[in-house]
């Protein structure tokens, strides 16, 4: 390949007019070239208007998740060669959050989501005089739930998130059950307080979206079934 075609949905509110789309050609100067190397090409020599979220380049501060040939993925690990279909990509924004401009979507509802479930050590017992110990097996519990990098790609990749506008979304239970789970946390019931509802755990419906769409490898799901048996052992 020479160059792609990149097909970006624009919308600027301020400038009026509906959202379009608009063909880019992004020369392929180099192998391994990310989605977000063309990104970046498009706006530093075609397009400076063109907006969109980007920051470590290395899958860490989750800021570039978009939407690409109708699946969520971040822009800086994605290789143009791997979602390249005839010579085309097309780029969409997250998927049921407010378009702010182009490939920008608004996160402050899926902060606020996040936030509400109170992700931080909650302890009421005197703080030790060095460091509260967890054994190797109760760290281990852990892995697969602290990754999380905050993309929204998993929760704005549900059917569940899209329908209803108060429900948590998967984010915030995985980020949830990494503390209902860690050993050393005691604020396991304040929280099933808020996930016992309509709008929390039971509104997962096990679509498995949300593990196709993290690009960190979570599954979300599983976390959220763990929420599902300890509200269960809580009633029962």
């Amino acid at each position: 390949m020479q160059s792609v075609t990149f097909t970006i949905l624009r919308y600027d509110p301020a400038g009026g007019g509906e959202p379009r789309y608009q063909d880019f050609q992004v020369n392929i100067t180099k192998p391994g070239m990310m989605v977000l190397d063309g990104l970046n090409q498009i706006r530093w020599e075609q397009d400076g208007t063109l907006a969109y979220r980007r920051s470590c380049r290395e899958g860490v501060c989750g800021s570039d998740g978009v939407n690409v040939n109708g699946a969520n993925m971040l822009t800086c690990v994605t290789h143009i060669e791997e979602v390249a279909r005839k010579g085309r990509v097309v780029i969409q924004p997250l998927p049921g959050l407010p378009l702010i401009k182009d490939l920008v979507v608004d996160l402050e509802d899926f902060l606020r989501k996040y936030f509400t479930v109170k992700p931080y050590l909650i302890t009421r017992a005197p703080a030790p005089d060095k460091e509260r110990l967890q054994s190797p097996a109760e760290r281990r519990r852990l892995d697969g739930l602290y990754e999380c990098i905050l993309c929204a790609c998993c929760s704005s990749s549900c059917p569940s998130y899209w329908a209803d506008p108060e429900y948590l979304g998967p984010s915030a239970l995985l980020n949830v059950w990494r503390f209902i789970d860690d050993s050393r946390d005691e604020g396991a019931q304040e929280r099933l307080d808020i996930l016992d509802d309509h709008h929390g755990a039971w509104r997962c419906h096990t679509i498995l979206n949300c593990v196709e769409a993290c690009p960190k490898g979570l599954n979300p799901t599983k976390a959220i079934t763990g929420i599902k048996t300890a509200l269960l052992k809580r009633k029962f």
